[in-house]
């Protein structure tokens, strides 16, 4: 029986006034009751519901403040981490490699031994040279022992040619051998430096079947190995290397970017920029343009621009997806973010008199009264506190949530 049809039976026409007298009172008590009954029932009934049925509700993360920089961004550019400095290391010679001594990510300084080659051949000739180069000094050595003893000889011809003891006839002959060893002097001094330049020559091909390192720099590739053959001319055919290993120098990282040359107006030497590496989205590095190349890209309509990093760590390696803003100043040392969470200003309504914010756990609408903060953020407000970063909070609450209500969370599209 629906409240309408109660409500029906309470009426009493006039004619049934004048001939039930008292009995009606003890009637319309027992509608009145039943009524009543039915009302209590129903409102049960709806508590219940309200209080067990999932009320779908919108949510969204609060989230920490954090520090603002003072510079903006003008253009936007993406790119890639580049080296200015960076070499595959060959040996000068072609030879077959004895000794490897590098593998990927090895830290190297310069003049360390990368590898070797087999130098039995180049030993050999070294040795011969040196022998000759000796032989050849021992000879300009003899040479010259025969010349002071010949300038001896002079100085008594010429002393007995004086008192008559000997001709003079006999005196110019010794001056004559004697100028004769002068001559032979300085050919076995040519010849000997002649051989101690073969010596050199022998020296410096026997030194290039050991590889170093010419630089500083990390070894980003182990292009060769024991058994293989090296040669600094490529001999075709896929048998012969014609490197052992590239090494970069990680100091001389630097971003090259494209930028489209209808904005390369806005782009100026030595302008403010930052860097954020496709990698870690959230590490924002200082940088300034170094230059812009004089040249254009036909086909891409692009102009490149070199761009330094001021802040390098091992996170940074060659070839890595980066993107640069250029900014209109300097960045400036940010304050210190505010203390409290932000959330979406949808997130606070009144309840009592107060502000408040649900913050959903365990399926639950949480309530808790907050003070939002004065200044916003655009759709986000500052609470200080009462919620903690990383809360989920219930967007756009409805009049019916209430402290404790069930929800069923579903992001904010």
């Amino acid at each position: 029986m629906s409240n309408a049809e109660l409500l029906k039976q309470l009426r009493i026409d006039h004619a049934q006034r004048e001939s039930q007298g008292g009995g009606n009172g003890l009637r319309v008590a027992i509608i009145v009751g039943v009524v009543v009954l039915v009302l209590a029932i129903g409102g049960a009934v709806a508590w219940w519901l309200l209080g067990t049925k999932a009320l779908p509700v919108q949510t969204a993360q609060a989230t920490a403040p954090t520090a603002q920089s003072g510079a903006g961004s003008v253009l936007q550019a993406t790119g890639y981490i580049t080296a200015r400095r960076q070499a595959t290391v060959s040996a000068q010679i072609t030879g077959t490699l004895t000794e490897v001594l590098i593998e990927e990510g090895d830290r190297v300084k310069k003049g360390q031994v990368l590898a070797r080659l087999d130098d039995n051949g180049y030993r050999a000739s070294l040795e011969a040279t040196k022998a000759s180069a000796l032989a050849s000094s021992a000879q300009a050595a003899q040479v010259s022992a025969q010349l002071e003893q010949a300038r001896r000889d002079v100085i008594r011809a010429d002393a007995l040619a004086q008192r008559g003891l000997v001709s003079k006839q006999s005196a110019e002959q010794q001056r004559a051998t004697t100028d004769a060893l002068v001559a032979q002097l300085r050919s076995a001094q040519r010849q000997a430096e002649s051989a101690q330049s073969q010596v050199n020559v022998a020296q410096v091909n026997y030194d290039y079947t050991v590889v170093r390192a010419p630089f500083d720099g990390v070894i980003t590739d182990k292009a060769a190995q024991v058994g293989e053959i090296v040669s600094p001319l490529s001999a075709g055919g896929g048998f012969t290397r014609t490197g052992v290993g590239t090494i970069v120098d990680m100091d001389s990282l630097e971003i090259d970017v494209d930028v489209n040359e209808a904005y390369i107006g806005r782009v100026k030497p030595d302008m403010a920029a930052e860097a954020i590496l496709d990698a870690y989205p959230d590490w924002k590095i200082p940088a300034h343009v170094i230059a812009i190349v004089p040249a254009a890209d036909r086909g891409k309509a692009t102009v490149k621009v070199r761009v330094a990093l001021e802040s390098k760590d091992e996170r940074i390696v060659p070839d890595m997806g980066v993107r640069v803003s250029f900014l209109d100043a300097r960045p400036v040392q940010a304050a210190a973010p505010p203390k409290g969470v932000l959330v979406p200003a949808k997130a606070i309504v009144q309840r009592d008199g107060h502000d408040v914010v649900f913050v959903v756990a365990d399926n639950r609408a949480r309530q808790h009264a907050v003070t939002p903060a004065a200044q916003s953020y655009g759709e986000l407000r500052l609470v200080p506190s009462a919620v903690n970063a990383g809360d989920t909070v219930v967007v756009s609450p409805a009049d019916e949530l209430r402290d404790g209500a069930a929800v069923e969370p579903a992001k904010t599209p």
